[in-house]
């Protein structure tokens, strides 16, 4: 951290002298206003400014708060208590993307374990043994084994903090049945991993790759980390349908775990879908011997609904999404779920079949504190109450913030990293660890780590930590209570990403997470009135998202009859007719919907339909490699930093130019992964010059790996090519990599009007280029976008100029 004063290596009373002297000479302060760094001459600034000094914050941090008992915060009082003098001393944060290297229990090891490391897993697992009997699922390991013993599908529903994701494989693994490995679905990758790791502790046994002898694996997009021994493997829900294409039985498994399904992804959906057929007996098992065992596991869920699916009984008509819905404790008694159930009868009579369980979670008490009033900025209102618990609350008790996405928790991390500058040695530091998506592997691990002493932890999450992830050590929320989501537009055929607010379930859930360890307080930055018209629940993604990507799967399944396929909410049937007009356009079904040589090459990569598409057009316009790099640089949420001051952006336009290109956003993607890729002095510092996001270039640079050697796999790429070397493209080169985008991205096209403005070829609507683009403010005859968003206006974001007669000419080869 950088020191406030320039004698702080002087005795303490000279140090104290010489500080106050500083302060004096010194008449320009940095406040919390208006959530930006203002300087003033030292006279009072009202209206929302911070008064009172650090030190009189610091001494109120252990009274009692006396409005304890009120449900509504004053902003006011917060930044009147939470004054940062920072100073001409204050010094720019230096923002770093290194992270500690991995424990050594995470490294790759020599396949013979050396007896250091295996004592040290032998202890690792005898120490949390403890923990794992404390575990409310703990004592309901029979019932749930006797559940399986009699039955081949068991819905257990467990409230959040219970252990069903890391305790219930390892309570099947020794059963008779269990032969083979066991898969456990995770919604997102962070989850899978870190999931894999701690059962791995737990079993004494290194993760995947590590060793043959391991025992536990995971597998997530862009990283296997299996082996022939793996006996329990956690795998997003993505990874599993690309097993169900190569292995429609998935004979390799005894067992398959789905967790979180409360959250309806679509690919959960269709799992679910593909797993009843199985165990129904409606669908061919060629290569299974043994019955499959399901598991169906979830934090809030409706287990009848669930019951009456898997037994056939499920509604085939279109739904609002009713069909599975989320129950909260007053919820139980309708459902038949006792309010605490003894380990004897956790276990409900079976159904069709089909076994019930349910399992308390372990949940301390937390107090909700609204806004008095809506917030029109609520990263300036969380970075005030970031603050406001840090002097006023003790420590331990981290905070963990939800937040829209990258932009945002980028913008507040560095927000609270430079205030935290400013505070006084003897104030606990505050740690900034950000989770989202995008993020690499290795910074996401990094908020499993123990918090240092005398620091508080400050999580700026998306809504991945609403239940995929168990962050330790938190015991205050703040909620924005939003989320970013897609919306497809059946009528514009255009995916859109969106601002909306979150459902009460997803609210509920996000306040759970302040009472895992103990007593904690949540803040909503919203209204208690507003929160009373938010939806019950979150709309399952198979009802508002684009189905291509599922129908693709469905098809490269065998499914032929997609408008009858068992679907826990049966889609609209526009959006089914939707989805398999632009799987048309893209050449991956033929007119009888049956799916083509191309659509099973699309099928086989952890891409969308439309990505898909732009890989296997460049093979053919000896492009690919180029492609890939843009491809792995459109993977990940943003390359280039979001600036906020202007003297920023305009530092950052003059470094860049020299990766910017006319042709667009596509061609500078390029352009940066190729400089990046040949910088071999020091990379961190050409990121840090072209203002290039670190973190997001060395996950792009992982996927860019794996994206190559799958299509490798699939014969794409050409023995003889060279992916080291990189030139600048001619002209026809460039030609043929736009071309190809296009190829994926036709729907997504727009042509320059006569009144100037864009409209899409399809569907007739109106977009601007987004400022964020290369393109903004310039005008071509048409353009191609990776993105379609609406916030208050259509913005088309990702945007390259291509040529008007290419867009017709793609037109009419998908016609």
């Amino acid at each position: 951290m950088p020191k406030a004063d320039g004698n702080q290596g002087h005795n303490g009373a000279r140090n104290n002298g010489n500080r106050k002297e500083a302060k004096l000479k010194n008449q320009k302060q940095v406040q919390l206003v208006n959530g930006r760094k203002r300087k003033h001459n030292g006279t009072p600034v009202t209206g929302g400014t911070v008064h009172g000094s650090l030190e009189q914050v610091h001494g109120k941090r252990n009274q009692q708060d006396g409005r304890g008992n009120q449900s509504t915060f004053d902003i006011g009082e917060a930044l009147r208590e939470a004054k940062v003098d920072i100073g001409d001393q204050h010094q720019k944060r230096q923002r770093t993307n290194e992270t500690p290297s991995k424990p050594a229990l995470y490294q790759h090891t020599p396949k013979a374990i050396p007896s250091r490391i295996s004592g040290h897993l032998v202890k690792r697992r005898d120490d949390l043994l403890p923990q794992r009997k404390s575990l409310p699922i703990w004592p309901h390991a029979d019932s749930i084994r006797q559940a399986l013993k009699n039955n081949n599908v068991l819905v257990l529903t467990g409230e959040t903090g219970s252990g069903k994701s890391t305790q219930v494989p390892q309570f099947l693994l020794s059963e008779n049945w269990c032969k083979k490995c066991i898969a456990i679905t995770q919604p997102r990758r962070v989850a899978a991993i870190s999931l894999a790791r701690r059962v791995g502790e737990e079993m004494g046994s290194l993760v995947g790759s590590q060793s043959p002898a391991a025992k536990v694996g995971y597998s997530v997009r862009f990283d296997n980390s299996s082996g022939p021994n793996t006996k329990i493997k956690f795998l997003t829900e993505g990874m599993l349908l690309q097993e169900m294409l190569r292995d429609p039985s998935i004979s390799q498994y005894s067992a398959v775990i789905v967790d979180e399904v409360h959250e309806r992804s679509v690919n959960v959906d269709l799992i679910l879908g593909f797993l009843s057929n199985i165990v129904s007996g409606r669908e061919q098992s060629q290569g299974r011997k043994d019955p499959l065992k399901v598991v169906v596991m979830s934090a809030t869920a409706d287990v009848e609904a669930l019951v009456d699916f898997f037994a056939g009984e499920s509604k085939n008509e279109e739904t609002d999404g009713g069909n599975i819905k989320t129950i909260t404790t007053k919820d139980k008694k309708a459902l038949n779920v006792p309010a605490k159930s003894p380990p004897d009868q956790s276990l409900h009579l079976s159904k069709h079949g089909i076994s019930t369980c349910f399992v308390e979670g372990r949940q301390y008490p937390v107090k909700t504190i609204y806004l008095p009033e809506p917030t029109q900025d609520w990263i300036e209102t969380a970075l005030k109450i970031i603050f406001q618990i840090h002097y006023k609350e003790p420590l331990p008790g981290d905070i963990l913030v939800f937040l829209t996405g990258q932009d945002a928790i980028e913008s507040l991390e560095k927000l609270v990293n430079d205030y935290a500058e400013g505070m006084d040695k003897d104030v606990p530091k505050l740690l900034t660890l950000p989770l989202f998506a995008a993020l690499p592997q290795h910074a996401q691990q990094r908020i499993f780590t123990p918090t240092p002493p005398r620091t508080r932890k400050v999580i700026l999450a998306t809504n991945i930590a609403e239940t995929s992830v168990t962050v330790p050590g938190v015991r205050y929320v703040i909620d924005c209570g939003k989320s970013k989501i897609k919306q497809f537009r059946n009528r514009l055929g255009l995916d859109s990403l969106l601002v909306k607010p979150i459902s009460k379930s997803a609210a509920i859930q996000r306040k759970g997470r302040a009472g895992r360890e103990a007593a904690g307080r949540c803040y909503r930055l919203y209204t208690e009135e507003g929160y009373k018209y938010f939806e019950e629940r979150t709309v399952p993604e198979i009802l508002r998202c684009d189905l291509s990507h599922a129908i693709l799967t469905m098809k490269a399944r065998g499914v032929d009859d997609v408008l009858n396929f068992p679907f826990l909410d049966r889609p609209p049937r526009e959006a089914l007719e939707k989805a398999l007009l632009q799987l048309l356009t893209l050449n991956a079904v033929t007119e009888t919907s049956a799916i083509s040589e191309t659509g099973t090459k699309m099928a086989k990569l952890p891409l969308t339909p439309t990505l898909g598409r732009v890989i296997v057009e460049a093979a053919t316009r000896d492009c690919l490699i180029d492609v890939i790099d843009i491809i792995s640089a459109l993977s990940v949420e943003n390359v280039f930093l979001n600036l906020v001051t202007e003297e920023k952006k305009e530092e950052a336009a003059a470094t860049r130019g020299e990766l910017y290109k006319r042709e667009g956003d596509h061609m500078t993607l390029l352009t940066t992964v190729q400089r990046f890729a040949e910088e071999v002095s020091d990379r961190k510092a050409w990121c840090e010059r072209h203002f290039v996001s670190h973190r997001a270039m060395r996950n792009v640079m992982d996927i860019r790996k794996q994206l190559r050697q799958q299509c490798n796999q699939l014969s794409l790429v050409p023995l003889s090519s060279d992916p080291t070397v990189s030139t600048t493209p001619s002209e026809a080169h460039t030609n043929a990599i736009l071309q190809s985008l296009l190829r994926g991205f036709i729907s997504n096209t727009a042509r320059l009007m006569p009144d100037k403005s864009y409209r899409t070829v399809m569907g007739n609507q109106t977009v601007s280029i987004h400022p964020s683009s290369v393109l903004f403010g310039k005008k071509v005859e048409a353009i191609l976008f990776s993105e379609f968003v609406f916030t208050g206006k259509a913005w088309a974001r990702g945007v390259s100029a291509v040529q008007s007669d290419w867009v017709q000419t793609v037109i009419q080869e998908s016609m």
